[in-house]
């Protein structure tokens, strides 16, 4: 577990001296954040037998590159044309490890812009690691990449930039096509008329939902809705998102935020609440449980946002980050010991590192 804690150990020391990065150079904060993608992206991206999904990766890699490029893009019931194409192209490039690699660089450089655009960047990577840097990014390879993808989208709609969202969430949507229920999002900003919104959902959504969706929209049903499938942990793991939303709702006036941001992380945060009730009244706890992984921004927008939210003064204020970094490690600890399927992270390998033992011993 060492490496995870780690992971969680140096941002959260960081987190919790605030004041020490407060006359830091441009110069300086870049290279600390250019030091966190490098880790992050290495860490993701190289590790070995690492994840739930490992082996069914392998497989999947297998079938797509025993299939020319056109075949492999256009498959899409079996997989998704960005993740096809990475894949397809890895046969040449270390396989396994070079997917991995750059679903882990297109995910981290996701994470970070998205903290480094909160006011508490370090607590909000600190939040990020837990859950969705460690389970996520690297288990959900796919997902992980289209979730680094829409928070892209998430920072563009924050300043009010519609097409740009819609573009990140049609990438995102290449490595994921589920990413698509991230567009009927930009509704709920507050840029531009409501009616010239409308129309670019009206017009992007239906393109990007034929271009991924349509062929996959059988399989899908079948898969997650008639076949029942269930996630053990789904539970807990809505329960993570409906926790800060309702932090949020309870608290929003409190948050130093432009009247348009509040009102689309209000609109975010009921749609983390309303992942409850459709857990207990879906067929598939699992297909409730992938969706909701696109609304884990709203802990780390409110988690790394609370101490300043609800401080009256410096001492309260370093209580509640105390407290938001305690937090996040129970979460981590609580995981890696007590999870159904940590013994697929326990011990975390890294390939590199396998190469060198392999040929010393």
């Amino acid at each position: 577990m060492t490496v995870y804690l780690l992971l969680f150990g140096i941002p959260a020391l960081l987190a919790l001296m605030p004041s020490a990065h407060q006359h830091s150079s441009h110069r300086v904060v870049n290279f600390r954040w250019q030091i966190v993608v490098a880790v992050l992206s290495a860490t993701i991206g190289l590790r070995h037998e690492v994840g739930g999904d490992w082996f069914t990766y392998i497989e999947a890699r297998e079938h797509i590159t025993s299939l020319d490029l056109l075949t492999a893009l256009t498959q899409l019931g079996y997989s998704d044309p960005a993740f096809a194409l990475v894949t397809w192209i890895s046969q040449w490039f270390g396989g396994d490890y070079f997917v991995n690699l750059v679903c882990g660089v297109i995910f981290t450089l996701g994470l970070v812009f998205f903290c480094r655009s909160q006011p508490d960047p370090w607590l909000a990577l600190t939040v990020s690691v837990p859950y969705l840097v460690t389970v996520v990014a690297m288990g959900y390879t796919r997902q992980g990449v289209a979730i680094g993808l829409s928070m892209l989208g998430l920072v563009a709609l924050s300043h009010e930039r519609i097409s740009s969202f819609l573009l990140w969430i049609g990438a995102a949507a290449a490595f994921h096509k589920s990413a698509v229920i991230l567009i009927p999002l930009a509704l709920f900003s507050g840029g531009r008329s409501r009616l010239t919104t409308l129309v670019g959902v009206g017009v992007i959504g239906p393109l990007i939902f034929i271009l991924f969706l349509q062929e996959s929209v059988d399989r899908l049903i079948a898969g997650y809705v008639s076949d029942g499938m269930e996630s053990s942990g789904a539970f807990i793991r809505v329960s993570m998102n409906a926790l800060p939303a309702g932090v949020f709702l309870f608290l929003r006036r409190r948050f130093a935020l432009s009247e348009s941001d509040r009102g689309f992380w209000t609109w975010m945060s009921f749609g983390a609440l309303l992942f409850l009730p459709a857990l207990a009244l879906s067929p598939s706890s699992t297909a409730v449980d992938r969706v909701a992984l696109y609304w884990i921004p709203i802990q780390i927008f409110v988690w790394s946002r609370l101490p300043q939210a609800v401080s009256i003064g410096p001492r309260l204020e370093r209580l509640l980050r105390q407290f938001v970094i305690a937090y996040s490690l129970a979460v981590l600890l609580v995981w890696l010991l007590f999870g159904d399927h940590a013994f697929a992270w326990i011990p975390y390998r890294f390939y590199p590192w396998e190469l060198i033992k392999d040929s010393l011993f």
